[in-house]
């Protein structure tokens, strides 16, 4: 039936050392080497990407302080516009009040000239004014 040979399982164990040993120096060493070193790049990737996460945060912070600094200089050069504007505003309509005061002073000074003128005539005329209406009243 079967025979156990000695030499036979000797040279059966020593091939199978050998498979071991070669399967452990041509596969199971460069494998495990090539998963470290991929661990270590994914685990070197993901501590990159948290930095640049955070200098994206930094940034976007960064640019919305500047985006607001903008706008905050914007609204007061928009106030420090409409207050010039208004300023001037002010001081056209003052010109114009006392043009118009002074063309107005200047009318009423012109009417109490004509009114003085007219008075006089008038009084200059009253005495015709009596003739004729003695003339009239002698008529009838």
């Amino acid at each position: 039936m079967l025979d156990i040979q000695p030499s036979l399982m000797l040279f059966v164990f020593v091939v199978f050392i050998t498979l071991l040993f070669l399967l452990n120096q041509i596969l199971y060493k460069p494998l495990i080497a090539f998963m470290d070193e991929r661990t270590g790049s994914i685990a070197k990737d993901l501590e990159t990407s948290k930095k640049l996460t955070s200098n994206s945060n930094e940034m976007q912070a960064k640019a919305q302080q500047i985006i607001n600094e903008a706008k905050a200089e914007a609204a007061s050069i928009r106030q420090k516009a409409i207050d010039e504007a208004k300023l001037v505003a002010a001081s056209k309509i003052e010109a114009k009040q006392k043009e118009l005061e002074m063309s107005y002073e200047k009318f009423v000074k012109a009417l109490e000239q004509d009114k003085e003128s007219l008075k006089e005539a008038i009084l200059a005329e009253v005495p015709k004014f009596r003739d004729a209406i003695k003339t009239k009243l002698s008529k009838l």
